[in-house]
């Protein structure tokens, strides 16, 4: 994998933060849905599905951002 620049480097990190800050959001909006007595199924289960989809590009993000190092 080619060397990031600083600029990519610094997109990239806001990307993640932004994904982050929307995963923990998605979250506590799930459980107040699910804490509530007419919570749409519906609606729970693509946020639910959103929020995996949003782990998934973290992930990517914190690859690319943080190599493993092999000792």
């Amino acid at each position: 994998m080619l060397p990031l620049t600083k600029e990519q480097e610094a997109g990239l990190g806001l990307e993640l933060a932004t994904k982050r800050q929307e995963h923990a959001d998605l979250d506590a909006a799930i459980h107040t849905l699910t804490s509530s007595r007419v919570a749409d199924q519906m609606l729970i289960q693509r946020l639910k599905k959103r929020k995996l989809t949003l782990k998934d590009r973290i992930v990517q993000l914190e690859t690319i951002l943080i190599p493993d190092i092999i000792a």
